[in-house]
């Protein structure tokens, strides 16, 4: 009622099939409500839908191709010819790429694959199981439709079309990851701060959260952050739900075309005309544009005097393209018809020129025009969403990421986003973590779960030890009191390698040395208790297997910055305390045109698509992760890589006679920029076609400065200094600066690897304010 939603257009006497209902569920407890229906209808009355996955225009052009066995190259030019756009096909592409049709005309046995193609295009390629719909029945399903077993689940034969044009009831009951989003944050805020949300009873007209939306502070925000949507959003400047709800509806193929005309009457509602006054109350609230099918509904009852149930009767017809209809109700929406109870405008005072005006607009309208009931379902979801990350936002970055643990680049992603938002991510803790992304403090505690080789089970284990006899002291009381539990070695060495011991003391280099001998003591230990041989006198000073545990622990060194990252990113799939890319700071970002995540296909507002298009020269710039060697036609060698920056992953292809001048520097770990095209493939991330390669440090110029107060203060430090760089061989160069002789020296003879380390030996030696690193970033 608050936002004119119309029940009519959902169900209504005159209404002849079912209607289509949809219900999203924390996509954790899905399973529980299809589990109710079976219980509650009976299991032979309900069964889920098939579904089956068709031949499009590029997939059936490389299908052919590959029976055909024509060359991999001429089949992938002729699929990449066809546009990238909803319901293409091959005859429409044939006449909009010139190119692609002088192909077909010319070249025969393109011609033919292509043929072959159109023959074959739109047929069932393979069968599924729907993701959401279940058909629901009065008798045993079988009575009605053929049945399938399906990877052990039953289905129906027919597919959710046949079903709905068969009159039966389809539900599609949807797990949406947001709403576990929701629910989790809650759950944090409640335990970390003691408050009770109720989402429902929040304020929708929270300045703060409109604010964040009109920023485009919107990553992790339901439906408002894809790029597209972004920068909409800062354009709209959302006042109100509303304005959210036309916001998603206008951000789809088609009603895109009307977003500057809705902007500009947003900004001046003075400046919008109406076909007659009647339009105002009801086109007003989106500012002279019909944005929403519910509109159509309204205009054609309160100007032709339809009925609620007719007017949805009309709706339909538009949004189907259904010609004759259309022609039809064109009729007696102008002029009326007695029999069937509608005046007409005419007949309500309204002008014919008016009237036509106004149908006209609406088909062209309505051909795009959203089930705003639906728009305004997702717009609370994304209000809430938004309302939780501007009020709380700790809590709901961590629930976010929860969300997406097991995708690493989302999880990268949503990390970049923390820094944005001044957020630590700290790594993970056996005294404070769980199962999920955790809130300590201002801070977000990294999951345990998350960790390679930990189960679920090996944390309900620490979790309940912690809570059943407190905190665990050091790293051998962890040890003694889980190995009954039957300690894995590798889940250890994952713990360690994460950093969840690091808040015990100690550091993680000391434990990777020292854990097994600590197990085999153990291990020995129990073995010792169970033959009966343990010596009586060990049981008078408690203390000594403990002390004698943590002998067995190394005095060593803590790992350097780099092999700690490494090891971070192997059991953690990401980089937590730091990044390899981190110390090259702005410079990177001057050198690169793009990021990882500009690669990223996306399914957005309908529509597949990618940010970057077909040849796009780009430069990126990342440290190599993996690396393939493919030996092709002539002995040629060629190598597929994979190259991580700071917020993911691309795949570049260096074809052999590229490989051949640079695979000296193709090595894992070696941090490269790569110039190249982009080549799109269908549904999946871009790729790069590289076309130049240069290591960071032939590109990026790394100088140390050490600054000291005269010659005197130089000599006192001098042995200590060249000692330090001797211990710190490398590649970037030191220069001195003697401030009161004001002289600058080149120490050219030594040559140092500007890790952390190194800083901090020579912030020692030199005092912190007089050591500086300068970046020079040379030609690309």
């Amino acid at each position: 009622i608050q936002y004119s939603l119309i029940f009519e257009r959902f169900l209504n006497p005159e209404r002849i099939s079912m209607p289509d209902i949809d219900i999203d569920f924390c996509y954790e407890r899905r399973q529980e409500i299809i589990d109710y229906v079976v219980r509650k209808y009976g299991e032979d009355k309900v069964a889920q839908i098939i579904t089956f996955g068709t031949m499009s225009a590029r997939a059936v052009i490389r299908d052919v191709g590959r029976a055909l066995n024509l060359p991999y190259g001429d089949v992938d030019r002729v699929a990449k010819m066809i546009p990238q756009e909803l319901k293409i096909t091959i005859e429409k592409a044939l006449k909009m790429n010139k190119d692609l049709n002088l192909l077909y005309m010319e070249d025969e046995q393109i011609k033919y694959l292509i043929d072959m193609s159109m023959r074959l295009e739109g047929l069932p390629r393979h069968s599924s199981t729907h993701a959401a719909g279940v058909v629901i029945c009065e008798h045993p399903v079988y009575e009605y439709v053929p049945l399938n077993a399906n990877e052990g689940a039953v289905t129906t034969q027919f597919t959710m079309t046949t079903l709905e044009e068969l009159g039966l009831l389809k539900m599609d009951f949807l797990g949406l990851r947001t709403l576990t989003v929701i629910q989790n944050a809650v759950k944090q805020i409640e335990i970390g701060k003691k408050i009770v949300l109720d989402m429902d009873k929040i304020s929708y007209e929270d300045p703060a959260v409109f604010e964040l939306i009109g920023s485009g502070k919107t990553e992790g925000v339901f439906q408002l952050e894809s790029a597209g949507m972004k920068s909409f959003m800062k354009e709209l400047k959302p006042e109100s739900v509303e304005d959210i709800i036309a916001g998603i509806s206008l951000y789809r193929p088609g009603p895109m075309d009307f977003i500057p005309q809705y902007i500009a009457g947003k900004r001046d509602p003075l400046g919008i005309k109406y076909a007659c006054p009647e339009l105002i109350p009801i086109l007003e609230p989106t500012y002279g544009c019909i944005v929403y099918q519910e509109q159509v509904m309204q205009i054609v009852r309160d100007l032709g005097g339809y009925t609620l149930g007719r007017s949805d009767l009309v709706r339909r017809a538009m949004s189907k393209k259904k010609e004759d209809v259309m022609n039809q109700e064109r009729n007696y929406f102008i002029y009326g018809n007695e029999q069937l109870n509608v005046p007409g405008c005419a007949k309500l005072g309204i002008s014919e020129e008016a009237a036509t005006e106004i149908f006209d607009t609406m088909t062209d309208f309505a051909k795009y025009a959203f089930n705003k009931s639906h728009a305004a379902a997702y717009a609370i979801v994304a209000y809430q969403t938004a309302w939780l990350k501007a009020h709380y936002p700790v809590e709901f970055m961590a629930a976010l990421l929860t969300s997406v643990m097991d995708s690493a680049p989302k999880v990268s992603e949503y990390i970049a986003t923390l820094k944005g938002m001044n957020i630590a991510l700290i790594p993970p803790d056996i005294n404070e973590g769980s199962w999920y992304f955790s809130v300590s403090g201002d801070k977000i505690r990294f999951s345990l779960a998350a960790v390679k080789n930990v189960g679920r089970s090996a944390i309900k284990t620490i979790v309940e030890a912690r809570e059943n006899d407190g905190k665990f002291e050091s790293f051998t009381s962890f040890c003694e009191r889980l190995n009954p539990t039957g300690l894995n070695k590798r889940l250890l060495e994952s713990l360690i390698k994460a950093g969840a011991f690091d808040s015990l003391g100690g550091n993680r280099k000391q434990y990777m040395q020292g854990y097994k001998p600590i197990l085999d003591a153990l291990s020995h230990g129990q073995k010792t208790v169970f033959d009966g041989q343990l010596d009586l006198f060990s049981l008078s000073d408690e203390t000594q297997p403990k002390a004698a545990l943590n002998d067995l622990l190394p005095q060593v060194e803590e790992y350097n910055e780099e092999q700690m990252l490494t090891y971070e990113k192997e059991v953690l799939g990401i980089y937590v305390s730091g990044h390899p890319l981190q110390k090259y700071g702005q410079t990177w970002e001057k050198l690169i045109s793009h990021k990882s995540f500009d690669f990223a296909f996306e399914d957005e507002a309908g529509i597949s698509m990618h940010k970057l298009y077909e040849g796009q020269k780009v430069i990126i710039g990342g440290l190599i992760v993996e690396k393939t060697v493919k030996n092709v036609k002539n002995n040629a060698t060629m190598a597929f890589l994979m190259v991580e920056d700071l917020y993911g992953v691309v795949e570049i292809i260096v074809f052999p006679h590229l490989y051949e001048q640079y695979k000296t520097i193709l090595n894992v770990d070696e941090k490269i920029f790569i110039k190249g095209r982009v080549s799109i493939q269908e549904e999946q991330n871009a790729k790069l076609i590289s076309s130049q390669i240069a290591k960071f440090d032939d590109v990026i110029e790394k100088k140390l400065y050490i600054r000291f107060e005269d010659n005197a203060a130089f000599e006192s430090k001098k042995e200590a200094l060249y000692f330090g760089m001797d211990q710190m061989k490398g590649e970037h160069s030191v220069a001195l600066y003697l401030e009161k002789e004001n002289m600058r020296s080149l120490v050219a003879d030594r040559k140092i690897n500007l890790s952390k380390e190194a800083m901090d030996l020579f912030s020692k030696i030199a005092g912190e304010n007089n050591v500086k690193v300068t970046e020079r970033v040379l030609k690309f």
